[in-house]
């Protein structure tokens, strides 16, 4: 991400990114590490994003979105409303509530963050996203204050209707992000199977 950021001229296309990752342990720009109760043997990587700390593992759908904020015309405040509006809508979609909560960025269903969106900007342009629980498993949450906030509860789409591949909602998502983007989605070197 940092890489095409620096190398972006201004005619390179926009790109979500989407991925899930090993399991993993990072802490924003933010991050304090009295958030980390018990990470146990689980990695800690310090970003470049804003936010506290957070976890990604298998059965968690990262968002990585590249986007010219000039270009665009969008400033932070209005991306980060746009990606919570996507994930909100893909989930209403799906059959389930969820909601924003100011001041706390990321999509919550009750008292349950579903998503986590942490971003950084260089140059006029994002990098780094939003996190969606798909399957994952929730256990390693425990071990933290999932974005500084102790005790707050998680939640992911298997827990609130019949389980979903990463790879479909994935899919879903970047249709739902170009939408209110006002844009058409263009899949480049899709593979949902992860071979390559």
């Amino acid at each position: 991400m940092q890489s095409f950021t620096e190398r972006r001229a201004p005619d390179t296309a926009d790109e979500l990114w989407l991925i899930e990752h090993p399991p993993v342990y990072t802490l924003g720009q933010a991050g304090r590490p009295e958030h980390l109760l018990d990470p146990g043997d689980i990695p800690i990587i310090a970003t470049d994003r804003g936010g506290q700390v957070t976890y990604h593992g298998p059965g968690q759908l990262v968002a990585y979105i590249l986007l010219d904020l000039h270009r665009t015309g969008l400033g932070v405040k209005h991306l980060v409303h746009l990606l919570e509006q996507s994930v909100v809508a893909l989930l209403a979609g799906y059959g389930i509530d969820s909601s924003t909560r100011p001041g706390a960025p990321g999509v919550y269903v009750d008292d349950a963050k579903i998503a986590a969106l942490g971003l950084r900007v260089r140059r006029g342009c994002s990098f780094h996203g939003l996190a969606l629980n798909v399957d994952v498993d929730l256990e390693p949450f425990s071990r933290i204050n999932p974005c500084g906030y102790p005790g707050l509860k998680v939640t992911r789409i298997g827990d609130l209707r019949r389980s979903m591949r990463v790879w479909s909602v994935g899919h879903d998502l970047a249709a739902e992000t170009a939408r209110q983007l006002g844009r058409e989605p263009r899949f480049v070197d899709w593979d949902p199977t992860g071979n390559g």
